[in-house]
C-alpha cells in the first residue's frame, strides 16, 4: 500500500510540474504533505502544517509540518526545500530547528535526521528506499516513551 501511495505522490508531482511549469517549494509541497498524511494515518498521528516551535535560542520557527499524536506530543518534523538541500539543512539547524526526528526533502532527495545524526538519504524516485525512510521516520520513538516502555517491561 505504501509504495502505491509513493507512486501516486510521484505522479502528482510530475503533473503539478507539467501543468504549472514550476518546481518551487510552495507549488509542489502539498503533494508530499498528502503522502506524509497517509503514513500518519497508520499510527493515528496527524500532520499539522506551519505549527510554531519554540527553539533553544528562545526564538520561534515554523516547520512545514509537525507530526502530533492525540496527546499533542510531537513525533517528528518535516521541511520542504527548493534550494541547496545541505545548505538549507545547516541553516535550519542554526536557527534552532529540532533535530530529534526531522525529515528534509526537495522533491528529489529525502534526508532523515534522528537524534542529531543523518540516518538516511534517499532518492525520492526510488519508491522502496523512500518507503523505508518514511517508515523509519513515522515509527520514531521519543526517548522518554522508549524509557517508559522499557520500565513497564521491567516491572512485568
Amino acid at each position: 500500500m505504501s509504495k502505491l501511495q509513493i507512486q501516486a505522490y510521484q505522479t502528482e508531482v510530475e503533473k503539478i510540474i507539467q501543468y504549472g511549469g514550476s518546481r518551487k517549494e510552495t507549488t509542489i509541497r502539498v503533494a508530499f504533505q498528502k503522502l506524509l498524511e497517509n503514513y500518519c494515518e497508520n499510527k493515528n498521528f496527524i500532520l499539522i502544517p506551519e505549527l510554531d516551535y519554540r527553539t533553544k535560542h528562545n526564538t520561534t520557527v515554523y516547520p512545514d509540518g509537525t507530526i502530533k499524536d492525540a496527546l499533542r506530543l510531537p513525533w517528528g518534523y518535516w521541511e520542504n526545500q527548493d534550494d541547496n538541500l545541505d545548505k538549507e539543512i545547516q541553516l535550519k539547524f542554526s536557527k534552532g530547528y529540532p533535530n530529534d526526528n526531522i525529515l528534509f526533502e526537495d522533491s528529489q532527495t529525502a534526508v532523515l535526521i534522528q537524534s542529531g545524526v543523518e540516518i538516511m538519504r534517499v532518492s525520492m524516485a526510488n519508491a522502496d528506499k523512500l518507503d523505508k525512510l518514511l517508515t523509519q521516520f513515522i515509527n520514531y520513538q521519543r526517548p522518554e516513551i522508549k524509557t517508559f516502555r522499557q520500565a513497564i517491561e521491567q516491572f512485568k
